[in-house]
């Protein structure tokens, strides 16, 4: 079976051999999207819908009229693209060329996008407990518990070294996450006692969670599936990917009683107006009505 990853390069490759211009095109957008500091998912994003467009009209994106582009974006659109940020992607992607290439005026063009308002599927604590129970193998309930444990996002984990890992002190090294920042977060007893387990039976050597082979990181897939299989055995029926279980660890935090700020780090957001929507999530118990009076004259 192909991987996206694969679908992915071969896209970009057909479109390098048969689009004239289009290898050049491709590496101005990489050079400038290394040095303006975005992922290589974003790159990988990009490039994609942009050797898509190319094939679909065999000319170089940048070449292409409004009417053309509209008509593209209306095509895929119209015959419901596999998620709502594929779309999306589409356009970002072809906005970042066109600032590229100097055509600000046709990045201005393009449609505005609304971002989603919807809060996210959590699971409940019970069900947590029921998912890092079901995997058979102990490498998959400790992938599961770490990425529910520590609020992890799929790349984080997939990308975890050994030497990340601090048992003596508790913490576990991000290193550049999302936005390119390193960040700290704790190991509770639990999670150290499963990991000393887990490399005492596997003796993983470079990667905590390798693929294939030592040299190489744990594919998305192989997040994915064994996360799939859980929730399958839970019996769990909200829908849930891996970040579900992030979700629920921040929601979870603030539950227990932990402050918004101190969540913010925790997950590496860049903004506190990512981490508030953990706010219409969290069941806090309701602050019994209060009037500062009260207390004006008590001290």
């Amino acid at each position: 079976m192909q991987t996206s990853h694969t679908h992915e390069a071969t896209l970009v490759a057909r479109a390098c051999l048969n689009v004239a211009g289009f290898a050049e095109l491709y590496n101005r957008l990489e050079k400038k999207m290394v040095i303006s500091g975005k992922s290589l998912s974003t790159l990988e994003n990009y490039s994609r819908h942009m050797a898509h467009i190319a094939l679909h009209y065999n000319c170089l994106p940048t070449a292409l009229d409004a009417e053309q582009i509209e008509d593209y974006l209306f095509l895929i659109k119209s015959q419901k693209a596999p998620s709502d940020s594929y779309f999306k992607h589409a356009v970002y992607g072809l906005r970042f060329l066109f600032r590229l290439e100097g055509l600000d005026e046709r990045a201005i063009e393009l449609p505005s996008l609304k971002r989603d308002k919807k809060l996210p599927a959590v699971l409940s604590k019970a069900e947590v407990k029921a998912l890092l129970k079901a995997p058979t193998l102990l490498k998959h309930r400790l992938l599961l518990a770490i990425i529910y444990g520590c609020g992890l996002r799929c790349s984080e984990v997939r990308n975890l070294q050994i030497k990340d890992v601090d048992l003596d002190r508790g913490m576990l090294h991000i290193r550049q996450g999302k936005g390119r920042k390193d960040r700290y977060v704790p190991l509770r007893s639990m999670l150290c006692r499963g990991i000393k387990t887990y490399l005492d039976a596997e003796r993983p050597r470079h990667y905590l969670f390798n693929g294939k082979d030592y040299r190489s990181p744990l594919s998305e897939r192989g997040v994915q599936w064994p996360l799939k299989e859980a929730v399958k055995k839970a019996k769990i029926l909200k829908p849930i990917c891996v970040h579900t279980l992030r979700h629920s660890y921040a929601t979870h935090l603030l539950e227990d009683g932990i402050d918004i700020l101190s969540i913010k780090e925790l997950l590496g957001h860049e903004a506190i107006e990512t981490t508030l929507v953990y706010l219409h999530i969290a069941r806090i118990k309701p602050v019994l009505s209060h009037c500062p009076l009260d207390t004006l004259y008590q001290s």
